[in-house]
């Protein structure tokens, strides 16, 4: 043995918001239903997803960018209401 420790690999993903790595685990998935982007803090629910640091500057940035609907390749704007509220009593604001 080298005497090394031995470091298990975390998944990481990258903010649509503000496009930093970081791991899965710290990060928000998000997919798309029916025209909205809804929350997926599971990471259970089908079908493709955006990750999102749990925070309303990274939600701003994403929706200022459109990046919501690139990164879910749906057509036309997403409604982020769900989203918004779910960031704000994640928050505690």
């Amino acid at each position: 043995m080298s005497g090394r420790t031995r470091t298990r690999a975390r998944p990481e993903r990258t903010c649509v918001g503000c496009r930093e790595r970081a791991v899965k685990s710290e990060l928000l998935r998000t997919v798309a239903v029916e025209g909205e982007c809804a929350p997926d803090p599971r990471g259970t629910l089908p079908g493709r997803g955006a990750y999102v640091h749990p925070a309303p500057v990274c939600v701003d940035q994403a929706v200022r960018r459109k990046a919501f609907p690139r990164a879910l390749r749906v057509p036309g704007p997403l409604d982020v209401k769900a989203l918004r509220h779910y960031v704000e009593q994640a928050q505690g604001c």
